[in-house]
């Protein structure tokens, strides 16, 4: 089956640091850009970070701009997620999926057609923050 499988979340204090993981099964990722996503209980899906095919271009969402980076290492098909500086608001489960670019920084991507378009959704792994 085609997809991503995330890992590494877990239960984190706030202030704390975790490294999530996202690594393709049946594919590979060089030639697509990867978004990862998050989800809070009674919210919409939102994008967190994008990283393109070459890794040479990044967004990020406000939120959690100078907290968290993405990075990729595609020898391993896999893309990274560190998350530093957690806080309660962090508290989701994080997905990432494939799509040609990244969408554009500061743009919201829930109910657009470049959602639509997101390909190999994995099940997501639980980040929970909390004291």
């Amino acid at each position: 089956q085609l997809q991503f499988v995330e890992s590494g979340g877990g239960l984190v204090q706030p202030g704390g640091s975790l490294r999530l993981s996202c690594a393709a099964s049946g594919f590979t990722l060089d030639y697509y850009a990867i978004g990862w996503f998050r989800q809070a209980p009674g919210k919409e899906r939102e994008g967190v970070s994008c990283i393109s095919d070459s890794g040479g271009n990044t967004n990020y969402a406000d939120s959690v701009k100078g907290r968290f980076t993405i990075s990729r290492d595609n020898a391993k098909n896999t893309v990274y997620l560190q998350m530093n500086s957690l806080q309660r608001e962090d508290t989701a489960v994080y997905y990432c999926a494939a799509h040609e670019t990244c969408w554009a920084q500061g743009t919201a991507v829930h109910g657009t057609s470049y959602y639509d378009d997101l390909a190999y959704w994995g099940k997501g792994t639980p980040v929970t923050v909390s004291t």
